[in-house]
């Protein structure tokens, strides 16, 4: 997460609430003093990583270790499924109005489980899973998962993640993936997942350039 966007802002919002057991972890370019009443929690896990490949390069990469956010998905996704409202946004002036996710109310945490080259080990994601059922985490909102043709259940991080979590009482939702619309390209498909598709919108954003000969084209 990239916790200085505008859409965590936390006001409006009252005291964290006592049940909540998460933090946010102080290393590489993030401390406890980036988080808030709104972002209430960032961790990061990476053993699995370091595990399966060498040591990872951060000045090569440009990554952070830490739960900071190098390619902008995870502030993305995160803002999605639970930013709070921003007035006058706008996509280079398109578009403009209020921003906000699906559940500006709600709190967040970010549990960074993948790396440069978008590199996400099942040990990593397990790790994310059991930290966040124990610091109170209500609804999982995982935006990774394989490309087709999918491991069997047992075999799936997400999937065992999930479960565990759901046996909890809490809430899975993840992305269905970025593969379609061929048939049999949808992922994250275990029965006690809700999968979310992509959908489309209704509104085009037309730009004109124009040219040194006097033509336009749309």
């Amino acid at each position: 997460v990239w916790p200085e966007s505008a859409i965590f802002h936390d006001r409006g919002f009252g005291p964290i609430p006592s049940k909540w057991r998460g933090g946010c972890e102080n290393d590489a370019q993030f401390s406890s003093a980036n988080c808030n009443r709104k972002l209430i929690g960032a961790r990061y896990y990476i053993k699995g990583y370091l595990n399966a490949k060498k040591p990872l390069n951060f000045t090569a990469t440009g990554d952070f270790l830490s739960a900071r956010d190098k390619e902008g998905l995870g502030t993305h996704t995160l803002s999605t499924a639970g930013g709070n409202f921003v007035k006058n946004a706008s996509i280079f002036g398109f578009g403009e109005g209020t921003a906000k996710g699906g559940a500006p109310g709600a709190r967040v945490a970010a549990y960074k489980v993948c790396w440069a080259g978008g590199s996400c080990f099942d040990a990593d994601i397990l790790a994310g899973f059991d930290a966040g059922v124990y610091d109170g985490v209500d609804v999982f909102s995982v935006s990774l998962g394989s490309s087709p043709p999918l491991a069997d259940y047992f075999q799936d991080g997400i999937s065992i993640g999930a479960f565990h979590a759901v046996q909890r009482g809490r809430v899975v939702v993840c992305s269905a993936g970025n593969d379609g619309p061929d048939a049999g390209t949808v992922a994250n498909v275990a029965p006690w997942i809700i999968t979310a598709g992509a959908s489309s919108i209704d509104r085009q954003f037309p730009s004109v350039a124009f040219l040194g000969n006097n033509r336009s084209y749309e």
